[in-house]
């Protein structure tokens, strides 16, 4: 049985926030916590991000997904910038990245401070759980989707929460760590999300269109091919 049952069925607080950025992993880790009988409360973050197209789409997904709450945190990560998706003097990759190195693509400590606001509302909601889309197996090479980075966060979010003091012990959940892209497509699929209306594409345009060139469209295009399905994406051109 999978860590999240086995968790859920020993405990009567069933409560989860998930963790929604409106792409393909965050609906799917929405999908699967719904599917495990987790009353979720989602949570976004308008951090400065180029394009505010994956905000409404999280909203979209939260309603029709039936999350029992919805937030949207504003956090100026512009103001720290260091990114291509928060300094909008720096190019997204469009001709593939290198694999042997952290792609300006990533947003430090983003996830860290993702994961904090998280465990805030968890510990105010008396839930246990913290559902966030990390992947260590197709993604871009960021330091905050390893297993030692979740299991270190966690270890500190019960030594830093009157919830984990008083023995209320905080879990934070990846059921997609180790899957490739095309599996977690089939669980989606599985679980029943529309992946048409999810936006994963780092410079998405107003309506939602993806480029279809960045890193991140890269994945998710061949993610489709080797699950077997036909790619819902809208892109901007035929790609």
């Amino acid at each position: 049985m999978p860590k999240s049952d086995l968790q859920k069925n020993s405990d009567p607080n069933n409560k989860a926030v998930v963790l929604l950025s409106g792409g393909l992993d965050s609906a799917t880790v929405l999908a699967i916590a719904k599917s495990q009988g987790f009353e979720c409360h989602t949570m976004s973050f308008d951090y400065g991000q180029r394009h505010r197209a994956e905000l409404n789409a999280a909203e979209q997904l939260s309603s029709l997904l039936k999350a029992a709450s919805h937030r949207v945190m504003s956090v100026d990560m512009r103001a720290i910038g260091g990114s291509a998706l928060t300094d909008s003097s720096i190019d997204v990759p469009t001709d593939g990245v290198d694999k042997e190195a952290i792609p300006v693509t990533y947003v430090p400590a983003r996830n860290t401070v993702f994961l904090s606001y998280a465990l805030g509302l968890a510990e105010v909601l008396q839930a246990c759980h913290i559902f966030i889309g990390v992947n260590a197996v197709d993604y871009s090479g960021y330091p905050d989707c390893r297993p030692e980075f979740i299991d270190a966060f966690e270890k500190m979010a019960n030594l830093a929460t009157k919830a984990g003091i008083e023995g209320q012990k905080m879990h934070i959940e990846t059921p997609l760590i180790h899957l490739t892209k095309a599996e977690i497509i089939k669980q989606g699929v599985a679980n029943g999300v529309d992946y048409g209306l999810t936006v994963s594409c780092y410079q998405a345009d107003d309506d939602g269109r993806a480029c279809g060139v960045c890193d991140s469209c890269r994945l998710r295009k061949q993610g489709f091919v080797d699950a077997g399905f036909s790619d819902p994406t809208r892109y901007q051109s035929v790609p």
